[in-house]
């Protein structure tokens, strides 16, 4: 199900960001007295009753910006109401109705967005009494607030539910496998999705960027259903764009939380890049499964291009993730699509792999014996037994002596013969290490 947005925007050192951090029950956006301190929209996923929103706080809206960097902010804050399902107009009754004020309501009421006005800073009866005046916004019955004391809020997210849309249809169902469509604009991601289902149903243009949200399909393959999750491209941080494009990252990232397996599409023209190896970064510190696609092969001709050569410099720069499943293909001309779902539900099921403890503990005791753990500070690290906790991602509970005694670099050959003995390709895996006694 799509998580409804819901956009703070206002004037400068209205209390925004202390609504929102409020919101999110933890210090996320940066508040200080001082006009203009959140110069970027920030994000946070919450729950209010039984629904998860997203609230995303802006920086203040401005009638006539100046400086550059104020005019960016204004950007910014506009996109974030083009692209909310709901907006929160924030106020401060101890201003009242303010010039800017005004035209921040106009700026609203253009978008055609529901709204809840929230006039802020209500500490007291006497100021709750004042925020009738806004009334003159013309924008709907105010909601007095106090953002830093708390009072209010209740009534407040009682009214942006009641406008928000309509929950969707749940189209995850226990036991689905969930796979994202990751990659930089362009590369071919919605083609690839059409390739591999068979029908037109992503919408494909040569346009960078057609994609702005993250759409879900539902496809049965040899009984089996699947969600695949198509996004917007990410672009490298410093080349993301003021309005749209940012607000794709944000659901993107937010698609490889939902997701089990992410494809990763790169093209034959660019074959990977250091922003391929950022986005695989994000899959790794979510503990997905990655399958890399490398699109648009059919121009491999053209650039003297070999699978083997091609394969071996990928995983060159995926030595964080290794044993990565590397696909050829031409979503174009539906080569090697037919691989792709196959290799993508393979990485899946490794995921949710379980090793019985008693193999568990035979592999590691041989793994201990052929290299033992180096000493530190004249002590041996010894581990007593180890236990798969959980899957999806594989995470090993290693009990030893004290783990202090490990050495980044003996866990990592520890995770390496874990993969040896047992797969999990493509797959980040957990290893913690817990004192013997502790659970």
């Amino acid at each position: 199900m799509t998580v409804p947005m819901v956009a703070v925007v206002g004037r400068p050192n209205v209390g925004k960001s202390t609504l929102f951090n409020r919101l999110a029950g933890e210090r996320i956006a940066i508040v200080e007295d001082v006009p203009g301190t959140t110069r970027d929209r920030v994000y946070a996923d919450i729950s209010w009753g039984d629904r998860e929103i997203s609230i995303v706080d802006t920086g203040g809206l401005e009638p006539k910006p100046e400086s550059s960097l104020r005019q960016e902010v204004q950007k910014q804050a506009e996109v974030a109401i083009r692209e909310a399902d709901a907006v929160i107009f924030m106020v401060d009754v101890l201003d009242g109705v303010t010039l800017p004020d005004l035209e921040v309501a106009e700026t609203i009421r253009r978008s055609h967005k529901p709204v809840i006005l929230a006039a802020n800073k209500a500490d007291n009866e006497e100021r709750r009494q004042q925020a009738f005046q806004f009334h003159e916004l013309g924008i709907g019955e105010p909601i007095a607030v106090s953002a830093f004391h708390g009072t209010g809020i209740s009534d407040l997210m009682e009214a942006v539910m009641a406008v928000l849309p309509p929950r969707t249809p749940v189209l995850e169902k226990p036991g689905m496998v969930k796979i994202a469509i990751l990659g930089r604009p362009n590369v071919g991601k919605s083609m690839l999705l059409n390739a591999i289902i068979g029908q037109e149903r992503a919408v494909v243009s040569e346009a960078p960027g057609t994609t702005r949200d993250a759409l879900d399909t539902v496809f049965t393959y040899r009984g089996e259903p699947v969600l695949f999750i198509d996004t917007a491209g990410i672009r490298r941080r410093g080349r993301i764009e003021a309005g749209i494009e940012r607000y794709s990252v944000m659901r993107s990232l937010r698609a490889i939380a939902r997701a089990d397996v992410v494809l990763l599409v790169t093209e034959a023209g660019d074959l990977f890049t250091a922003q391929d190896a950022h986005i695989a970064g994000y899959v790794k510190d979510a503990y997905r499964g990655l399958v890399v696609v490398v699109n648009k092969w059919d121009l491999a001709g053209e650039k003297a291009l070999e699978p083997e050569e091609s394969a071996e410099q990928i995983r060159t720069s995926l030595r964080f993730f290794p044993g990565t499943p590397v696909l050829f293909v031409s979503a174009l001309l539906k080569q090697g699509t037919r691989r792709v779902l196959p290799a993508a539900l393979k990485i899946a099921h490794e995921r949710e792999k379980r090793i019985a403890t008693a193999q568990l503990n035979q592999t590691i005791n041989r793994i201990l014996s052929s290299r033992p753990p180096p000493s530190l500070r004249g002590r041996q690290l010894k581990v007593s037994y180890v236990t798969q906790a959980e899957a999806a991602p594989p995470t090993f509970i290693f009990f030893v002596n004290d783990p202090t005694l490990v050495h980044f670099s003996y866990q990592r050959y520890l995770e390496n013969q874990l993969r040896e003995a047992f797969g999990f390709g493509g797959i980040p895996i957990k290893i913690v290490f817990k004192r013997k006694g502790r659970e």
